[in-house]
């Protein structure tokens, strides 16, 4: 018999076998015998007693009061930090410029050329002043050092 053979052989045998069951193992079970854990290592259910007085106790709702002292009531955040004017500004322009321009064109209003401009440029400049503003350099008070700290 040539090598060929002999694998449509075993492929025939394959084809021919799809649809039998698996065979059964020794135990009843999907894994081998060596992965069984013996009787009297598996785990022994308990069953706990509960006396009379405590199931009357928890028959009754527990009083909202006492639920309280279990949960974490986080303090309160720290104050928002103030802003200079020239924040305020950057950010209501920011905002403003295309908040005005929305606001005109739902409500009809006439709308110039200058008045377009100016709220573009209100857009642009307010973008650009808090970018310039938001400081890419490490604090001032952080040293010479600029390296982690061990």
């Amino acid at each position: 018999m040539t090598p060929q053979s002999d694998e449509d052989e075993v492929w025939r045998q394959i084809v021919a076998s799809f649809n039998e069951t698996a065979e059964a193992t020794s135990a009843g079970q999907p894994w081998p015998d060596r992965e069984n854990v013996p009787t009297e290592d598996a785990p022994q259910q308990v069953k706990a007693e509960i006396p009379a007085e405590t199931a009357e106790e928890d028959a009754r709702p527990a009083a909202p009061e006492e639920d309280d002292g279990d949960h974490y009531v986080p303090p309160p955040p720290p104050p928002l930090p103030k802003m200079d004017s020239g924040t305020k500004i950057a950010w209501l322009a920011l905002f403003g410029g295309p908040a005005y321009l929305l606001l005109a064109a739902l409500l009809s209003w006439p709308m110039d050329g200058w008045i377009i401009f100016a709220a573009i440029a209100a857009f642009i400049g307010g973008f650009v002043a808090l970018i310039v503003r938001m400081g890419d350099g490490p604090p001032p008070d952080s040293g010479w050092d600029d390296g982690a700290v061990v």
